[in-house]
């Protein structure tokens, strides 16, 4: 990331003000990805739902962001960078305030998918708009994205849980308010980004899976996936915590971890052991924790503990598999950053239904075995590109700063 240069630390928060609401929407954007988190069992409960049907919360945002993602690059290329950002914000706000309306999970699930489509929109432009506007240089903008990212993805569940405190309602609500602050910023501060000038076609993203390595990233990152979600959505469940607050707090130390790894920890691992080695570390040690989890099912404070660990690997695998993502891809950014969102988030979105289902079809633990099996399988797919990544980390700095324009929708967070 080229941090230690005394001009890349100081410019990533000297920014302008159209950078700032950007990033603002991006902290909030990614706390949705944990807002729900605190007040599933509370859901359960309230709604007199099933886990399974619960983590339904998750499957039909996840499954819509994934299928949107393949259309991103089409809307954007005819619209502009910044209106397709505006419509992403409008979707959130409208489906994240509606979503709180519901009295029943299926009302819920349905508006979850709404959000999901707008949030294809913005994930996949914020970082692109980032880049296009910041000061400092590419480096620059990918710390402060990063940082948004961990930033986002530690407060979420800790605001979900003070909100969900007083009601279940209260985090869908105070989403569509954030996010609605920061419609405005971005409506007042970004000025007009030009349209491209080709326009992207619809299959393009499907078309790119053909190259072996982003499809080998793809499969990777679906296994990953399934694994990371089984823990963010199933893993409450054992926690038996019925305060959303404390739920809130066990969520809040395991984003720290994810945020500090995120942008400290990967650079540095990167640098010290290289992309390929030290992701297979990493999918070594969360399918140990996954399995561990699975074998303390029983004991709330193995699977908090467990939890919270599993935020370093977590972050890690944030910045490394998209950053992978983009080295052995043959295609434009853009597009390979797309056709790989659409794979991954297909695993998110399947995970954590399958998961209870798996759990009232057998017991709790064989959910979260079934997710370490996944985190593990996902060691051999990885290994099968390991040629492409290790070829493809070589090119210089020089090179990473001249294609930063189109590199820029490549680090969506792995979450």
């Amino acid at each position: 990331m080229g941090s230690h240069s005394g001009a890349a630390v100081a410019s990533p928060f000297k920014q302008p003000r159209a950078v700032w609401a950007v990033a603002f929407a991006c902290v909030v954007s990614f706390m949705g990805i944990g807002l729900v988190d605190p007040i599933l069992p509370v859901l359960a409960e309230e709604l007199e739902a099933t886990p399974a049907q619960v983590s339904l919360l998750f499957t039909s945002y996840l499954v819509v962001t994934a299928v949107a993602m393949l259309g991103v690059g089409w809307v954007s290329s005819r619209i502009g960078a910044k209106w397709t950002l505006i419509l992403g914000l409008v979707l959130i706000v409208v489906f994240a305030g509606l979503a709180g309306t519901v009295d029943g999970v299926d009302g819920i699930v349905g508006f979850r998918a709404g959000w999901g489509l707008g949030n294809a929109l913005f994930i996949s432009t914020s970082l692109a708009v980032i880049v296009g506007s910041a000061t400092g240089g590419f480096a620059g903008a990918i710390i402060l994205y990063e940082t948004a990212l961990g930033l986002g993805i530690a407060v979420g569940p800790l605001l979900g849980g003070v909100l969900g405190g007083i009601s279940w309602r209260g985090p869908f609500f105070g989403v569509s308010a954030l996010m609605a602050i920061a419609l405005v910023a971005t409506l007042v501060f970004l000025p007009p980004t030009p349209k491209p000038e080709k326009k992207v076609s619809l299959v393009a993203p499907l078309a790119a899976l053909r190259h072996r390595g982003l499809l080998t990233m793809g499969i990777m990152a679906l296994l990953y996936n399934w694994g990371f979600f089984t823990l963010l959505g199933y893993a409450p469940y054992p926690m038996g915590l019925h305060d959303p607050l404390q739920l809130g707090w066990v969520f809040f130390a395991w984003g720290i971890l994810v945020a500090v790894f995120a942008v400290w920890g990967a650079p540095w691992a990167q640098r010290r052991f290289g992309t390929a080695a030290t992701l297979y570390v990493n999918l070594l040690g969360l399918g140990i924790l996954l399995a561990v989890i699975g074998l303390g099912v029983s004991s709330p404070t193995v699977v908090i503990v467990a939890v919270i660990l599993s935020g370093i690997f977590v972050g890690l695998n944030n910045t490394l598999t998209t950053q992978a993502v983009m080295l052995v891809s043959p295609v434009e950014r853009p597009i390979a950053s797309s056709a790989y969102g659409f794979v991954r988030f297909i695993g998110g979105g399947l995970a954590p239904f399958a998961a209870g289902k798996i759990a009232e079809a057998t017991e709790q633990s064989v959910a979260f075995y079934v997710g370490a099996a996944a985190f593990l399988v996902a060691i051999p797919v990885l290994a099968s590109g390991h040629r492409l990544i290790t070829a493809a980390e070589r090119p210089e700095p020089a090179e990473t700063a001249e294609t930063a324009e189109t590199a820029a929708p490549s680090l969506q967070p792995a979450g």
